[in-house]
């Protein structure tokens, strides 16, 4: 009974830590300034990469993407 409570507890810390909230934040400058704020749930790893993907320039126009 404690080994199937200790497993238990090891797989609930271990899926709580893997995905979480991040803010990403896209700041427009050029043409239109100003930015808008969206959140993902995801490893930060991956939701780094998700929200710098958003990020551009073109025209005079600038899109800069980060997590907060």
């Amino acid at each position: 009974m404690k080994k199937l409570m200790l497993v238990a507890a090891v797989v609930a810390v271990g899926l709580s830590s893997c995905k979480k909230d991040y803010t990403c934040t896209c700041t427009y400058t050029g043409g239109v300034t100003g930015s808008v704020s969206t959140t993902v749930t995801a490893t930060k790893k991956d939701a780094k990469s998700s929200c710098e993907s958003g990020s551009s320039s073109a025209g005079g126009n600038t899109v800069t993407c980060k997590i907060n």
